[in-house]
């Protein structure tokens, strides 16, 4: 993963007290690195980067309100909420579940895009691409089609590697993906004929009717606690007998959660009755792990629908 982000609070010294609080906490002295931070906090009390690691090392020491109060500071600090504390506290269950802050998935995949591809596919795993491009041959072949497609358009593009995995099938390739660093380095690919920064959702709604054959997200779905607006949208561009093909987190339970790499996690009953509502009509679940943590397979959904 990216190195943590910091946003210096504008003060020497606060600044050098956080990043000895930081090494104190990696170094596994809590209750030092906690008053560290503290003392950083007095000297300026909207310092976000504090607080959020405040918030952390509260949670670490098992202290679960203080933990709390922290990281709704952290938001306070901070509105755009980069360092992703909200989610912390739906963790927490102190929040409901909601829509990830733009700023922390924008902040994460821009500090994430030099190394993005090696440690995804070296230290992770990852294989998400590989596994839809299975998914959307196996559900062409079931009714007699070839897995061709004129325009795509790519949900989360990040650096492009759906895009390669379907190149050869592909004509068209549109690739939306809300990190500035992320479009950068799938434009390198030569791969796409189109690239846009934005949120999935709100790049769906500036496309026309009916104009892709294939709708892909990959490692993308994770970050949309709610799915139906986005699959409406996927129905709506999709051309009739177009796909929609993602990959999804799997929890065992009903609905959605939150995992503890502030992922969402779906249910494959949630899944199914989301594509319902959208009227999307399934051709492929299949439960798949894409990627590892912690040398461990997550649990996953390889999902395939189909605008009848």
């Amino acid at each position: 993963m990216p190195a943590r982000l910091f946003l210096s609070s504008g003060d020497l010294i606060a600044d050098r007290r956080y990043e000895f609080a930081r090494d104190l906490q990696l170094k596994g002295d809590l209750v030092a690195a906690a008053d560290l931070l503290e003392q950083a906090i007095e000297l300026v009390p909207a310092f976000v980067s504090a607080w959020f690691t405040l918030g952390e090392i509260r949670q670490q020491l098992g202290e679960h309100d203080a933990s709390i109060s922290a990281f709704r500071t952290a938001c306070e600090a901070d509105a755009s909420d980069p360092h992703g504390a909200s989610l912390k506290l739906m963790r927490l269950g102190a929040e409901e579940l909601s829509a990830m802050p733009p700023a922390y998935v924008r902040t994460l995949f821009d500090q994430y895009a030099p190394r993005f591809d090696r440690a995804l596919i070296d230290d992770l795993g990852y294989r998400g691409p590989s596994l839809l491009f299975k998914a959307v041959l196996a559900a062409r072949s079931a009714v007699r089609k070839p897995a061709f497609f004129k325009r795509a358009i790519d949900l989360g593009c990040g650096t492009g590697l759906a895009a390669t995995a379907f190149a050869k099938g592909v004509d068209h390739f549109i690739g939306i993906d809300l990190s500035p660093g992320m479009i950068e380095k799938a434009k390198a690919t030569g791969l796409y004929a189109e690239l846009e920064v934005n949120d999935m959702l709100e790049g769906l709604r500036t496309r026309p009717d009916a104009c892709a054959d294939l709708v892909l997200a990959a490692d993308a779905m994770v970050y949309v606690p709610d799915l139906i607006p986005v699959l409406t949208e996927i129905r709506r561009v999709l051309a009739a007998g177009g796909l929609a093909a993602f990959t999804l987190e799997r929890h065992a339970g009903d609905g959605v959660i939150i995992g503890e790499g502030l992922r969402y996690a779906h249910s494959a009953h949630y899944v199914r009755n989301s594509l319902m509502v959208a009227r999307l009509t399934l051709s492929q679940i299949e439960e798949q792990s894409f990627r590892n943590e912690n040398n461990m397979p997550v649990p996953g959904l390889v999902v395939v629908a189909a605008k009848s």
